[in-house]
């Protein structure tokens, strides 16, 4: 049950991400539903390949695509009033859906008896994976590769499922509330990871 929970909140939560940064870009309606889908099932895809389960596997979800169009229906009617809000709540949507699909990649990895390393790399790739492609067809800067924050978080969920700390499903839901209170601190008080700037060399130097 916790399985389902987790994936139906980051399914809603990446799915309506991807259609407000589509929107964002002034993509069409075909667009807007091609980002969110992508957004929703490019990090469980992404993930599949890594670890060894056929990609075939996510076509079996049907109620999940279900769920995935009916949010981009309600964010793409929408009034632009409440859409104005989005810069304020993406972020909360966004964090929601990387804690909620890093802690279900992590428990996939974990059921199939994958080593630590693997559960963390599922982790990773199923939180932030969906997140990186939607980025990168909107032409952006993937959030995952900036100096904030962000895979650190998918990293220690999935450090915490490896490990066995949380096996019960209220130390699930709460190991999803304290990461994504984490990524939403991060965001909110600009907590960096320590990053490098290269300028380049002025050719009369």
């Amino acid at each position: 049950m916790t399985w389902e929970v987790l994936s139906i909140i980051g399914t809603v939560a990446f799915a309506v991400s991807g259609a407000i940064v589509a929107m964002e870009e002034e993509y069409d309606i075909l667009g807007v539903y091609i980002l969110g889908i992508v957004t929703a099932f490019g990090g469980g895809a992404i993930r599949n390949l890594l670890i060894g389960v056929p990609v075939s596997a996510l076509w079996e979800q049907g109620i999940f695509f279900q769920i995935a169009l009916l949010s981009i229906t309600a964010v793409f009617l929408f009034p632009n009033n409440l859409l104005r809000h989005w810069r304020r709540w993406g972020n909360f949507f966004d964090a929601m859906g990387l804690s909620a699909f890093a802690i279900q990649g992590a428990l996939y990895a974990v059921d199939m008896g994958h080593p630590i390393s693997a559960v963390i790399v599922a982790a990773v790739l199923t939180g932030s994976g969906g997140g990186i492609v939607r980025d990168l067809l909107a032409g952006r800067k993937p959030l995952v590769l900036r100096s904030e924050i962000y895979a650190v978080w998918a990293i220690m969920a999935g450090f915490v499922v490896g490990l066995g700390i949380a096996v019960e499903a209220w130390q699930l839901y709460a190991l999803f509330i304290l990461t994504t209170s984490l990524r939403v601190f991060s965001y909110l008080y600009k907590w960096k990871l320590p990053f490098r700037k290269l300028h380049a060399v002025s050719e009369h130097q």
